[in-house]
């Protein structure tokens, strides 16, 4: 629609005018009904084998398969400000060579960003979907699992190989993606934020995944082939050397989510991961980096972390810890009463949320037994507390049993797990 317009002749006008066409309809009709076909290859425009329904059942195959007339469909407005910016850049650039004396999309308008609502599935609806997958395909449950667990999108689990998953230290290693090539098929690719990251798996996922890997070498040896390590991890052929479409992954998710009557998509399996670690403690920093998010966690706590009532009234709760005592009707003015006396219960602190975080690693495998923690002031820098804080809990584990400290020398882990260390 631009592309025939010299570049002096582009301006605020009509880029406004070009977003408004955008936002009409994506396939920029001229406002005349037609069919819109399927598919550009030769097809049938009624699939149906003998006669069509009448009217429509929304239930048949072939009815969904039908050529239908056209219905104007606009751009989301996260798609139309990618492409102003994109014209914002190639403009920025003939000013910088001498082509235009201004750039028109700085002053043209285009759709702001509307306020992120992410509504994640429950808990019990979570639980609810990862055992309707498992009974239906364990490895169609598996997949619903990891998702679940690691919050990866859909192009990265479904770009996951056998390499890139470390079984005995639990590490799955996100490096690619499933994405839309330049042909407009699904092909092998970068992943979405071009981020290479590594997230550990607790020790319930290492065990599905180690059950999925056990069922699909059995799979291939009753075939005569091999699951090699540049295999897929979900694939639907034998010896895995082929990915799944996400596309297919997504539709089939949607299918059993409505059987099970959940109004939900695949996507808000990142939402439901991203709310709950926040909610479990878990520091923002984290929690984006599990899920690929950059900008240090503006964009997981503005899209994916969804407003938790149980954690507003931790806040609620923090703040009322602070407040000076209530005086009781009858009693004396607060202002002649003297010092106030706050409340003997102190509520959880940051220190809490640093001390779960070590807890954690010391869980997960990441820190050892003999491994040195950072110092004080390295915790206080990293989790931006002071470092009375950081060291209250340091103290906390120590009390738990978990980590040594001695005068003058750094704090060290002493129990492989938890469960395993004595009482303080």
């Amino acid at each position: 629609m631009l592309g025939s317009l010299k570049v002096s002749r582009v301006d605020v006008e009509i880029l406004e005018a070009f977003y408004a066409e955008l936002r009409r309809c994506r396939e920029h009709c001229d406002r005349r009904p037609y069919v819109q076909h399927r598919t550009t290859q030769d097809h049938l425009c009624d699939p149906h084998p003998k006669t069509a329904c009448a009217p429509a059942d929304p239930q048949c195959q072939h009815c969904r398969r039908t050529c239908k007339t056209h219905v104007c469909a606009p751009l989301s407005r996260s798609s139309i400000r990618h492409i102003h910016w994109m014209l914002s850049g190639a403009l920025g650039s003939a000013v910088r060579w001498g082509w235009i004396a201004v750039n028109p999309a700085d002053q043209a308008r285009h759709p702001d960003h509307l306020p992120a609502k992410p509504k994640p599935p429950s808990v019990a609806e979570a639980a609810q979907l990862v055992e309707a997958a498992a009974r239906r395909d364990p490895a169609w449950g598996t997949f619903v699992w990891v998702t679940t667990t690691t919050g990866a999108r859909r192009g990265e689990m479904c770009g996951l190989h056998w390499e890139d998953i470390d079984l005995v230290n639990k590490v799955v290693h996100l490096h690619r993606a499933i994405g839309i090539g330049e042909d407009g098929g699904w092909t092998e690719k970068d992943t979405k934020t071009h981020q290479h990251r590594r997230i550990v798996l607790d020790d319930e996922t290492a065990a599905v995944l180690g059950e999925h890997l056990m069922r699909r070498r059995a799979e291939a040896e009753a075939l005569g082939v091999v699951l090699t390590p540049e295999a897929y991890v979900f694939s639907p052929t034998p010896d895995s050397s082929r990915f799944m479409a996400p596309g297919a992954i997504s539709q089939r998710y949607d299918r059993m989510a409505k059987k099970l009557r959940i109004d939900t998509t695949l996507h808000k399996l990142r939402h439901y991961s991203a709310t709950e670690l926040i909610k479990a403690g878990v520091d923002v920093r984290t929690v984006a980096g599990r899920l690929g998010h950059g900008g240090g966690g503006a964009t997981t706590l503005r899209v994916y972390a969804a407003w938790l009532s149980e954690a507003d009234q931790r806040a609620a709760t923090a703040l009322s810890g602070r407040m000076p005592a209530r005086i009781q009707d009858g009693a004396a003015a607060w202002q002649g009463a003297g010092p106030a006396t706050h409340r003997a219960a102190d509520p959880a602190g940051p220190y809490v949320a640093i001390a779960d975080d070590l807890r954690g690693g010391i869980r997960s495998g990441i820190l050892k037994h003999g491994d040195i923690l950072p110092t004080v002031k390295e915790l206080g820098a990293r989790y931006k507390v002071s470092a009375a804080t950081a060291q209250r809990a340091v103290q906390l584990l120590k009390d738990e049993g978990l980590i040594g400290v001695s005068r003058g020398r750094r704090a060290i882990v002493t129990a492989d797990r938890p469960e395993e260390a004595e009482p303080g």
